[in-house]
C-alpha cells in the first residue's frame, strides 16, 4: 500500500474530479473499470479550482437507523448526467430493486467527501476500493460495483440514457433524516438543501443571505443539466438572484470557510436522528435557531409517513405528540396535543426551544408495534421546509412495578364521626410485578439480583433462596410490609394497562399470624379449645368461633393521564398511577372502605419472575 503527502494527494484528486493537470483536463471514464463501456465519468467542472494541498476532512454523514418515517419525493433526471441529494435513507433496498422500474438509469455515483487516504493505491481514477472519493453502481455488473445502497444526506450522480430533451421520473421512497452539512476550507462540496419543498424554490441569494460566503465573488457554484460531461455540463450558476435552489438537486460549492450551514434556521433535535421515542421515551426536545438578522415565523405541522415500502415495518398510525409548555405564573407545565399546525416566532439571531411529549395511551396495540410520523418546519419566508421524522413504539408493561398508594379517605364507623378525609395520607407501599403474558401479580417481597441457576442471570425472584448464594449481598430486596409474608397474588381480574382496573384479593384466615384477631397466647384468641386443640373454619364463613376470616379487596384504576399532581413524564410507560380504593370485610359487621391515589414506577423492564 502507497502513502502520499498532502501535495500528491491534491494532484491526485485534482485528476479525479477533473481539474487542470499539467496544462490538461482530465475526466472519469468508466473505462477505466475492465468490461466496460466507455464513460465520461462525473467531474467537477475543469474551472472549480481547488488549491494541490485539498485535505479530506469531511466525513460522510449517515444514519443508520431502524426507524421508519417514509416520504417519496420525486426526482427529475434527463438524458446524460444528473444530480440529486437525498435529505433521507433509502437502504432498505439495493440499487437494482430501487431502479426495477427505471431501467433509463445506467449509473449511479456517490460523492465521498472523506476518502482514508491510506487507502489510494496506484492510481485514484479506477473506481475501487483504492479510490474512495467515489462509490460506484453499474447497471448489469455487480461485481465491478462498488456502490450497494443509498446512504441519506448524501450526493449522487445519475447517468440516463438518451438525451437532454429525454426526461424521466424517479420516485425514490426513504427514510427522512434530520438535515446536516458538513463545509470544507477551500475544498468541493457536493450539496444539497432542504429548501421549500411545495410551490416555488428560493433562490440561491436568498437562501444563503445568512451564509454569504457559499456564493461569495470568489466562490463558484456548479449544476448538472443532464446531457454528457463537457463544457454544457455541469455549468456554473453566474446569478444566484435568480437562480432556484432546487432541494431534490445537489450542487457543487467551492466556498473559502468551514462551516455547518444548512438553513438559515437551524431545526436541531435533542436526539441526531428525529424524535424517537422507543418504548420508553417520554421527553424529547428541538432547538430553533434564527441565523438571520430579522425575527422569523416558524410554522410546525404533523405529517403523515407516506406508504411503508413493502418488506418493511408497518405503521399503525402516526405519533400522537404533545407540546410541553411552562406556565410562568403558576410554575406548571401544560401539554397540548399537536393536532393540526402552530406557530413559534424565533427572534433576530436567538433560539427558542420546544419540548415533546408522546401520548402513550393514544397508541393503541400489540407491543411492539410501531407509529411513525413527521414534524415538518416551514418559514413565513418561504425558503425551508424541513420535517424531523417521529417515531415512537407500543411498549409492554412487563416488568416489576414499585411505588405507594397515598390514602386519603377512611370510611368511619364510630358514632358521632363525619366525613372521611383523613388529616393526612398514610403511605402504603405497592410491588407489582406483570410478566410477559399480562398476569399481575401482586407482591410482599421481591428480590432483584442474580439467580441461583446457571448462567447465573440477572433476575427477579420471591424468595432469598432462589438467588446465587455467594452473590446474595449484592441483591436487592423490596417489600410491602402491610401485606402477609409470602404474598404472591395472580388470581382476580382486570389487568395492567392504561384505562383498567387491577382487583386482587388478599385473605387473611382465622388462623393467621398476621390476622388482627388472632394472639398466640389468649385462650380467647389463639383458636383452640379447652384441650388446646386447633378449632375448624365455618365452611360457609372461614371464621372459627374465636376469629373472624378478613378479606382486602385491593383495587387499582390505572389513569389514562397523569393527573395534576403528577407528572406527564413517562405516563404509560416507565409510570402509571390512578385512584385506589379497598374493602375490608370481617373486622366491623359492615365492610369498610378506605381510597386515594396511587403511583407506580417500573424499576425493571424482566418479564419473567421466580416464585414460590
Amino acid at each position: 500500500m502507497k502513502t502520499y503527502s498532502l501535495a500528491s494527494l491534491g494532484l491526485r484528486f485534482r485528476a479525479l474530479v477533473g481539474l487542470p493537470l499539467a496544462g490538461r483536463p482530465l475526466r472519469l471514464s468508466c473505462a477505466s473499470r475492465v468490461g466496460s463501456a466507455p464513460s465520461a465519468g462525473p467531474s467537477v467542472p475543469a474551472r472549480l479550482s481547488v488549491l494541490s494541498t485539498f485535505i479530506f476532512t469531511l466525513a460522510l454523514t449517515f444514519s443508520s437507523t431502524a426507524h421508519a418515517q417514509w416520504q417519496t419525493p420525486t426526482y427529475t433526471l434527463l438524458g446524460g448526467w444528473n444530480s440529486i441529494y437525498l435529505h433521507g435513507d433509502a437502504t432498505h433496498a439495493t440499487l437494482d430493486q430501487l431502479f426495477a422500474a427505471n431501467p433509463e438509469i445506467i449509473e449511479v455515483w456517490r460523492w465521498n467527501p472523506n476518502p482514508n487516504q491510506t487507502q489510494y493505491q496506484s492510481s485514484p481514477l479506477i473506481p475501487s476500493a483504492g479510490t474512495p472519493e467515489w462509490s460506484i453502481w453499474t447497471r448489469g455488473q455487480p461485481t465491478q460495483s462498488t456502490l450497494a445502497s443509498l446512504v441519506g444526506r448524501s450526493a449522487y450522480l445519475v447517468r440516463c440514457t438518451g438525451t437532454v430533451s429525454n426526461t424521466y421520473s424517479l420516485a425514490l421512497a426513504q427514510k427522512i433524516l434530520p438535515p446536516g452539512s458538513t463545509w470544507v476550507r477551500n475544498g468541493a462540496n457536493f450539496f444539497g438543501f432542504p429548501s421549500r419543498l411545495a410551490g416555488s424554490y428560493p433562490t440561491l441569494s436568498s437562501y444563503f443571505a445568512t451564509f454569504p460566503a457559499a456564493i461569495a465573488a470568489n466562490s463558484r457554484i456548479y449544476k448538472y443539466v443532464g446531457g454528457e460531461l463537457g463544457a454544457a455540463n455541469p455549468v456554473q450558476v453566474f446569478s444566484t438572484a435568480t437562480e432556484p435552489l432546487d432541494r431534490t438537486r445537489a450542487y457543487w460549492f467551492e466556498a473559502p470557510v468551514v462551516s455547518n450551514f444548512y438553513a438559515p434556521v437551524e431545526i436541531a433535535p435533542s436526539q441526531l436522528d428525529g424524535l424517537h421515542y422507543g418504548r420508553t421515551g417520554a421527553l424529547l426536545k428541538v432547538i430553533l435557531r434564527n441565523l438571520s438578522a430579522a425575527a422569523v415565523t416558524i410554522t410546525v405541522a404533523p405529517t403523515a409517513s407516506s406508504a411503508v415500502p413493502t418488506g418493511q415495518t408497518p405503521i399503525l398510525g402516526a405519533v400522537p405528540l404533545k407540546l410541553r409548555t411552562l406556565n410562568a405564573a403558576t410554575a406548571t407545565y401544560t401539554e397540548t396535543p399537536i393536532v393540526s399546525a402552530f406557530n413559534q416566532v424565533v427572534g433576530p439571531q436567538s433560539s427558542v426551544e420546544l419540548s415533546f411529549t408522546v401520548d402513550r395511551a393514544q397508541m393503541p396495540g400489540t407491543s411492539g408495534a410501531l407509529y411513525a410520523s413527521f414534524l415538518r418546519f416551514t418559514d413565513a419566508g418561504n425558503l425551508l421546509d424541513v420535517s424531523l421524522p417521529a417515531s415512537a413504539v407500543v411498549s409492554s408493561l412487563a416488568g416489576l412495578w414499585i411505588g405507594d398508594v397515598s390514602v386519603s379517605n377512611v370510611q368511619s364507623k364510630a358514632g358521632g364521626t363525619g366525613g372521611t378525609t383523613t388529616v393526612r395520607p398514610f403511605p402504603l407501599r405497592v410491588l407489582l410485578h406483570v410478566d410477559d403474558a399480562g398476569t399481575a401479580r401482586l407482591l410482599s417481597q421481591v428480590f432483584l439480583g442474580r439467580l441461583a441457576p446457571s448462567p447465573y442471570a440477572i433476575g427477579l425472584c420471591t424468595r432469598e433462596s432462589a438467588l446465587k448464594q455467594d452473590d446474595r449481598a449484592n441483591a436487592s430486596r423490596f417489600s410491602a410490609v402491610h401485606l402477609p409474608p409470602d404474598t404472591e397474588i395472580a388470581s382476580g381480574s382486570g389487568s395492567v394497562a392504561l384505562g383498567a382496573t387491577l382487583v386482587r384479593t388478599v385473605p387473611l384466615p382465622f388462623n393467621a399470624s398476621t390476622n388482627p384477631f388472632v394472639h398466640a397466647y389468649h385462650p380467647d384468641h389463639d383458636n383452640k379449645d379447652a384441650r388446646f386443640q386447633p378449632l375448624g373454619a365455618d365452611p360457609i364463613t372461614g371464621a372459627s368461633a374465636e376469629s373472624p376470616a378478613v378479606n382486602r379487596v385491593l383495587s387499582f384504576s390505572f389513569a389514562t393521564t397523569a393527573p395534576p399532581n403528577s407528572s406527564s413524564i413517562g405516563w404509560g410507560s416507565t409510570v402509571l398511577g390512578g385512584t385506589f380504593s379497598e374493602t375490608v370485610t370481617g373486622i366491623h359487621k359492615a365492610a369498610l372502605t378506605v381510597s386515594g391515589t396511587f403511583e407506580l414506577r417500573r424499576i425493571s423492564e424482566i418479564g419473567a419472575i421466580t416464585t414460590n
